[in-house]
């Protein structure tokens, strides 16, 4: 959806009530499908993993949603527990993917030193129509707060309460695309009633730390490991990256409670959000995977071998 689209839902400088949030999801269409591209894939991994339906979203003539979880089978409360989250954004397809391609590939490389929980598609939704919004126009990664108005990210909040103190390590995998910019900033700002105001978009990958914890050595160890695979987005002139100060190479800072960021719903050590940037003319959709694989893996290594 272009802001010239937008601009003309409701009135420009106000913003957006429930009819207006109406117009916009009618305006949404399906254009790949949760089932075959996700579902699919997380049938496979049955015979090797534990997967489990720890929710379901009804969304009315949209069609009903499963979410799942792939945990760790040998299962051991005597070990540290991760949890790798993918697709809070739906449309940053490489989250969704990089969080598949490691339960695929590596999530039985840990089995008996860690347990692990990959939830590869928190919002299935606004996955099958490339948006960053779930059907209410509301941000699920502005949302684990609670009281959530967003069901997808109460429906992970519910998931991970029971473990919310056991998690050592929480990696939630994300792109940052140009059509953030051309796209869904000015969205946001039509919702809110605001004027749009350009960041620009890094080439390269990066991390948001949090804020609260920031463990700069766990965030350059994942940065180092990505390094292998596509390139490390640069500080613009202003020593920033989309707006918030580089603190070291390819890492900025976000508070993550106070934002509602998916991090913020456990109480582990180590956590970051990992940035992938897929529109790059230095990067390819298999790159972008690796890499979110690349930092699934550092960041769990990391966390393994500082586990009391």
């Amino acid at each position: 959806m272009t802001t010239q689209s937008l601009s003309a839902i409701g009135t420009p400088g106000n913003p957006w009530g429930d009819a207006e949030r109406r117009e916009w999801r009618s305006r949404q269409r399906k254009q790949r499908s949760y089932a075959e591209d996700v579902l699919g894939r997380i049938e496979a991994l049955r015979s090797r993993f534990d997967v489990a339906e720890y929710a379901r979203l009804d969304y009315a003539s949209d069609g009903a949603y499963s979410l799942f979880a792939i945990r760790s089978r040998a299962w051991n409360d005597a070990l540290p527990t991760a949890l790798v989250t993918g697709g809070v954004h739906g449309y940053e397809t490489s989250g969704v993917c990089g969080a598949l391609q490691f339960a695929e590939q590596h999530l039985s490389d840990y089995a008996g030193r860690m347990n692990a929980i990959v939830v590869p598609c928190v919002s299935p939704w606004a996955y099958e129509r490339i948006h960053r919004w779930n059907p209410f126009a509301i941000d699920p990664n502005r949302s684990f707060r609670q009281n959530s108005p967003a069901p997808e990210s109460a429906a992970l909040m519910n998931l991970v309460a029971p473990l919310r103190d056991r998690f050592i390590v929480h990696i939630d995998l994300h792109e940052t695309t140009d059509s953030d910019e051309s796209e869904f900033r000015p969205a946001l700002a039509a919702r809110d009633g605001k004027e749009f105001e350009p960041e620009g978009i890094p080439d390269g990958f990066y991390l948001c730390a949090d804020a609260a914890n920031p463990q700069p050595q766990f965030q350059q160890a994942i940065i180092a490991a990505v390094a292998n695979v596509t390139h490390i987005a640069p500080a613009d002139a202003k020593g920033e990256i989309i707006g918030s100060k580089v603190v070291a190479p390819g890492v900025i800072e976000y508070d993550y409670v106070r934002l509602g960021l998916c991090p913020g719903i456990t109480s582990a050590r180590f956590k970051t959000t990992t940035e992938v940037y897929p529109d790059s003319p230095r990067a390819t959709p298999g790159q972008c995977n690796a890499a979110q694989v690349a930092a699934v893996c550092a960041a769990l290594d990391y966390a393994l071998a500082r586990a009391s």
